[in-house]
C-alpha cells in the first residue's frame, strides 16, 4: 500500500484472489470490439488466452491490490481531465509494477488496453515488452466494480468524477 501511495495513486485497497468472478459475459464484451483492440493486440482477447487460461493462471495468486486514479472534471464534457486522469492511471501503474521487486511473481490487470507501444507487433512479431504489457481486468472477465467491492474501495466517488481503475495480484 506504500508503494501506491509513492506512485500516486488516488485509492487503493486489498482483496482475496478468491473473492474474484472471471465471467464469460464480460470477456465476450471484447468481442463487441468497441474500443477497437479485439484481435489487434497482444494484451487482448483472442491473443491474451481464453477467459480459463486468464482464470487458470489468476488463481495461483492468493491477493491482490486494487489501484486507483481520480481526476474531478469541470463539467461532464471536460475531455482534458478525462484523458489526464487515464494518462496518470496508466503512468503510475508501469511506474508501480516497475517497482515491485525482481523476481516477486505479480499478474498485473490493467485499465484498458496495453499502450506501452504506439503500435503493438501483434499477430506479425513477438511483443517487445513482455515483462510489462498487460490485459485488462476485462479481458480477464472481471466486473470491475465487483473487483472494488472484494478490495472494500468504492467504484463512484461523486458528481463530475472519473475513476481508472487496475489491480496486482501477488502470491
Amino acid at each position: 500500500m506504500e508503494l501506491a501511495r509513492e506512485t500516486g495513486f488516488s485509492h487503493w485497497g486489498i482483496f482475496p484472489v478468491s473473492a474474484l468472478r472471471f465471467l464469460p459475459e464480460v470477456r465476450a464484451a471484447c468481442e463487441v470490439n468497441k474500443c477497437g483492440r479485439y484481435d489487434k493486440s497482444w494484451s487482448c482477447p483472442p491473443a491474451c488466452g481464453t477467459l480459463e487460461e486468464n482464470e487458470a493462471k489468476a488463481r495461483t495468486f492468493s491477493w491482490g491490490i486494487l489501484l486507483q486514479t481520480t481526476g474531478e472534471m469541470e463539467d461532464d464534457f471536460d475531455v482534458e481531465t478525462m484523458l489526464e486522469a487515464e494518462r496518470l492511471q496508466k503512468e503510475r501503474f508501469d511506474a508501480f509494477c516497475r517497482r515491485v521487486p525482481e523476481g516477486e511473481r505479480h499478474l498485473p490487470l490493467g485499465a484498458g488496453t496495453c499502450t506501452l507501444c504506439p503500435e503493438c507487433t501483434y499477430p506479425d512479431a513477438p511483443c517487445r515488452f513482455p515483462g510489462r504489457m498487460h490485459s485488462s481486468m476485462e479481458a480477464c472477465g472481471l466486473v470491475v466494480t465487483e473487483v472494488c467491492q472484494a478490495a472494500d474501495t468504492p467504484y463512484y466517488y461523486g458528481l463530475r468524477t472519473l475513476t481508472y481503475t487496475c489491480c496486482v495480484l501477488f502470491v
